[in-house]
């Protein structure tokens, strides 16, 4: 009876991940950010151009629709500065929320996958 129980699970197991052979393969789209780059200095109140490099998209983009994250020491401070935009756009204007100024500010693009800016600073 254990014999045929492993079997039954062997069985199972095997027609449970045979869905997954159906699977379109799917890409991973990362622009690069192009600013703000490294020594970048926003001021709270101001409005920005974040840009990406858009020059080397796949054929087919899982999502296009972007989102864009203020990010701390790499940290989501759950600020959105901008959403709904098509990822191929290659920039939008956003404007710099009032937060604690400093540095090791940094964006992240999100749409098909995430992709931050380099560090760069917000002031007064």
């Amino acid at each position: 009876m254990t014999l045929l129980a492993v079997f039954a699970a062997a069985f199972l197991s095997l027609a449970a991940a045979a869905p997954l052979a159906s699977l379109e393969l799917r890409d991973v789209y990362t622009p690069p950010v192009l600013y703000p780059h490294a020594g970048t200095v926003w001021k709270i109140g101001n409005h920005h151009n974040v840009t990406w490099n858009t020059t080397d998209p796949p054929k087919q983009i899982t999502n296009p629709i972007g989102q864009i994250y203020l990010t701390k020491n790499l940290i989501n401070l759950n600020i959105s500065l901008a959403s709904g935009f098509n990822i191929l756009d290659g920039r939008i204007v956003v404007k710099v929320p009032d937060v604690t100024p400093g540095d090791k500010y940094a964006v992240v693009l999100f749409g098909d996958s995430g992709n931050f800016s380099p560090f760069f600073t917000i002031t007064h």
